[in-house]
């Protein structure tokens, strides 16, 4: 019999252990050296604390302290993924921004003669470039039309002139042929005056 309460205390103790080693796992470490403090015994100015639950507490202090470097180790290797998309990230935006000056760099310029001039400075040249050809345009009309004048003038007076010319020239024939006649006629007469 006392080899079943000695089995049965010690399954009791070691299922109780377990249950309190889970129970101080679920605590903080904090807690933990709360109830060190509390459950221990007191000599003099000092605590006298079983070396079992010492090694415990120095268990999940080790055990807390593993999984806070991995949870840092873990927070780091993040942050350094973050970093990267991060930096990729802002490599993409400084191009998308650089393209994007580009573009509308291109778009507020326009190449002329092969060199790149402002908008509004092609605009003036353009417009300054059609006026002056509008203005030689008039010019040239004007020219045209003050020649055409002058041509018209100079037919019509040629036409004037020779219109008198040839009523000078048929009188002067005419004269001539009456100065021929009558000189025919002053031959015939001196010619039958001779006979």
């Amino acid at each position: 019999m006392t080899h079943k309460i000695f089995v049965l205390a010690t399954l009791f103790l070691f299922f109780g252990g377990i249950l309190q080693a889970q129970n101080t796992g679920d605590k903080n470490i904090n807690e933990q050296f709360e109830e060190l403090l509390e459950s221990s015994n007191n000599y003099q100015d000092y605590k006298v604390v079983k070396q079992y639950k010492l090694t415990r507490l120095q268990k999940s202090t080790v055990n807390h302290i593993k999984e806070l470097k991995t949870e840092i180790d873990s927070a780091n290797v993040k942050i350094a993924k973050q970093q990267s998309q991060i930096d990729k990230l802002q490599e993409k935006l400084n191009t998308a921004n650089a393209d994007l000056e580009q573009v509308n760099l291109e778009k507020d310029q326009i190449k002329f003669f092969g060199l790149p001039t402002d908008k509004g400075t092609y605009q003036t040249i353009m417009w300054l470039i059609v006026l002056g050809l509008v203005l030689i345009l008039l010019f040239f009309i004007y020219r045209f039309k003050k020649s055409n004048a002058l041509t018209k003038e100079a037919k019509h007076k040629l036409n004037e002139n020779e219109e008198e010319f040839e009523l000078y020239r048929k009188k002067a024939l005419e004269k001539q042929q009456i100065l021929g006649r009558q000189l025919q006629d002053e031959r015939n007469k001196v010619n039958k005056n001779k006979q």
